[in-house]
């Protein structure tokens, strides 16, 4: 059990990193660097973190997210602490459902922090793919490591093997449920563009304007960038839903964001919104049972989309023709940095584990 009444007294200093140095690699390096400045470091939400679960991203405050995104910005400047934390720990990172950057990013945040990982790739490998219960693999890893990972396309998965684990375990995507960590990695680039928007109270004319294509019916990281929006109600001028699908919310979905605040407009006409929005972030991908759904394809951002000035385009990435590489060599590139600042957001969550430990 985490005792919080030494709160005050986890502060950066126990990370031990070294002194921070600009990774000339990183073209956003800046934006992190004064995103740390700009947000006091205030320990005690990180703490609340350390003895969860995490599975929905309605178990984040504001307050942990703004703590999260600190924190990953001073990983991002250094990402290699002197005193590595998670050393002797061990991380089972179990993707029964294809990914790189998921998958990739929680491996080389644990690595980074020290830990010890065995991974998973192929659900044909394990006992789920003989008929074994997700209960009783979940008692199986409770005896084989201090921390599980898991993506399944079973947005049920998760909530079975939990019935079991005695460690703590992420949802690194559960069929069209959710992604937390995604949409985690998806606000600190947000914020790393615009770090007023943490705040709150912002004059009308600082509020930004979000156009999200995709469908929150269906897509799990959708879903859990609006609740993560719906933190910061204040920040937003407005979000707008652009699809054409005949279904686009599930049932109270929209209700229940816009009673947290958020100003929700449906369009199905990207090129009319496009020259009046500040972040677009693009999907086009859901993954269902054993394949995916592809939603929205007659929607595409290339080097002709009329992008407002110094707009920036999100995408979790993998991408399809959804989104020309036309686009990567201009000011409008932002989702190679968010994938890059995922390492980061993840190495910050972790980080609340040692705290558990």
């Amino acid at each position: 059990m985490v005792d919080k009444s030494i709160d005050n007294e986890v502060s950066d200093s126990e990370l031990q990193t070294q002194p921070l140095v600009p990774d000339v690699t990183n073209p956003h390096t800046d934006r992190a660097e004064a995103l740390l400045s700009y947000i006091k470091e205030k320990p005690s939400p990180l703490l609340e973190l350390a003895n969860q679960s995490i599975v929905s991203a309605r178990q984040f405050n504001r307050d942990m997210v703004v703590q999260l995104c600190r924190l990953a910005a001073k990983y991002e400047m250094n990402p290699i602490p002197v005193q590595r934390p998670l050393t002797g720990k061990i991380l089972i990172s179990a993707f029964y459902e294809p990914s790189t950057r998921t998958r990739l990013s929680f491996e080389s945040a644990w690595h980074r922090l020290g830990g010890d990982i065995m991974s998973i790739t192929d659900l044909g490998t394990t006992g789920i793919a003989k008929g074994e219960s997700y209960h009783d693999v979940g008692e199986m890893l409770s005896g084989y490591g201090d921390l599980v990972v898991l993506r399944d396309t079973n947005e049920k998965a998760i909530y079975e093997m939990m019935e079991a684990l005695r460690i703590p375990i992420i949802n690194a995507g559960n069929g069209i449920d959710e992604h937390p960590t995604q949409a985690l990695a998806d606000m600190y680039a947000i914020f790393k563009w615009r770090k007023g928007l943490i705040e709150y109270v912002i004059k009308p004319e600082q509020k930004v304007r979000i156009g999200i294509i995709g469908v929150p019916d269906r897509m799990r990281t959708v879903r859990s960038l609006l609740l993560f929006l719906s933190l910061f109600p204040d920040a937003w001028q407005e979000v707008v839903i652009i699809s054409n699908a005949p279904t686009i919310f599930s049932t109270g979905q929209r209700e229940e964001l816009e009673e947290r605040g958020l100003n929700i407009r449906v369009s199905a006409d990207l090129d009319d919104e496009l020259p009046n929005l500040d972040i677009v972030y693009i999907n086009a991908i859901a993954w269902v049972g054993d394949g995916y759904e592809e939603h929205g394809l007659d929607y595409k951002l290339d080097g002709h989309s009329k992008l407002k000035k110094n707009a920036i385009i999100l995408h979790p990435l993998a991408r399809g023709e959804e989104l020309s590489t036309e686009l990567d060599k201009t000011e409008h590139n932002w989702y190679f940095d968010q994938a890059r600042g995922a390492v980061f957001i993840r190495m910050a969550l972790l980080t609340c584990y040692v705290w558990l430990f």
